[in-house]
């Protein structure tokens, strides 16, 4: 493995780190996001549990899709 092969992995995984940065960021403004049918949210006295199930399926098609698009962008 030579060092511009290192190179463009490593500016592959900043780039990366930035989109979902920037996606999650975007996600936040979302109202609908973490509250869609399929999240469950358990509520008690002194008990608080949240799982995004939902959320979470989605936020991952999409970032599948985006990096799919980045290695195709990169390979060629």
């Amino acid at each position: 493995m030579d060092i511009q092969s290192v190179g463009k992995i490593l500016l592959l995984i900043g780039f990366g780190i930035t989109l979902f940065g920037g996606l999650l960021f975007m996600l936040g403004h979302i109202s609908n996001f973490g509250n869609l049918p399929g999240d469950i949210r358990v509520q008690s006295n002194n008990f608080s549990c949240f799982v995004p199930i939902t959320s979470m399926i989605i936020l991952s098609i999409i970032l599948t899709v985006v990096l799919n698009i980045l290695i195709r962008l990169i390979n060629r």
